[in-house]
């Protein structure tokens, strides 16, 4: 404030205690949540002069702070981890892709199918199950073309293209002798024919004995193309005009 001359002029600041930096703060305790920049500055009590119960405020700041990295080190890792088995799984349908279009005739068609596919992709076993609409159901060789009932492919897709599942038991009727080593399967639908012509309902089925090899948050495209694949090949087969 101002006095008469002669006076000292006294800055209202110099009269600033430390009772009123606490009084501010209690009635303000937000204030360093809005000004973190402050903390940086501030000193707090170390050893007898912190008292009893005082919490170091940079030490809570600095313990967060290391969660937040480890976080965010995590997140990364898995980022990086979940790129690099996208990029195996692409090479895997890739070369699993070559392979079928290399394939002579529609026996090694199937063949490559039911014997090559599960070494390329890396699993425990790979079918082609086709539904026979008439008469007794029967399986071509132990690692040949599955033929099941009318209407096995639908009570295994329902109405979906694709099913994911974890931590099953392999089904006889898709599987036949391998279903005890099936725990996670991946089940395609197919419609196989000609141009123009009645399609036959049809099952790409690719097992694991790992009951979460499969699960139903993975996503489909590369299996929606490798049966786009399959389609396409087995249909120039069945019809050379196509």
């Amino acid at each position: 404030m101002t006095t008469g001359p002669g006076q000292i002029t006294t800055n209202p600041m110099d009269e600033l205690t430390a009772e009123d930096v606490a009084a501010f703060l209690l009635e303000h305790p937000d204030f360093l949540a809005r000004r973190p920049d402050l903390l940086r500055h501030l000193l707090p009590p170390s050893g007898p002069e912190r008292g009893q119960g005082i919490v170091d405020i940079r030490e809570r700041i600095l313990e967060k702070l290391r969660g937040e990295v480890g976080r965010l080190s995590d997140q990364q890792q898995l980022l990086v981890d979940t790129t690099r088995a996208n990029m195996m799984n692409l090479r895997r349908v890739h070369a699993a892709v070559l392979h079928l279009l290399s394939c002579r005739g529609l026996e090694a068609m199937v063949q490559a199918i039911t014997g090559d596919l599960a070494v390329l992709l890396d699993l425990d076993a790979a079918n082609l199950v086709v539904e026979q609409p008439m008469g007794p159901v029967a399986v071509i060789g132990p690692a040949g073309l599955g033929m099941a009932h009318h209407g096995t492919i639908n009570r295994a897709l329902g109405r979906a293209d694709v099913a994911l599942q974890s931590d099953i038991l392999g089904s006889v009727e898709l599987w036949g002798h391998q279903a005890g080593l099936i725990r996670s399967q991946a089940l395609v639908r197919l419609r196989l024919g000609g141009e123009g012509a009645e399609t036959t309902p049809a099952l790409l089925a690719f097992g694991s004995a790992d009951p979460d090899m499969f699960h139903s948050g993975q996503a489909t495209d590369l299996l929606l193309f490798l049966s786009g694949v399959v389609e396409r090949v087995i249909a120039a087969y069945l019809d050379p005009a196509w």
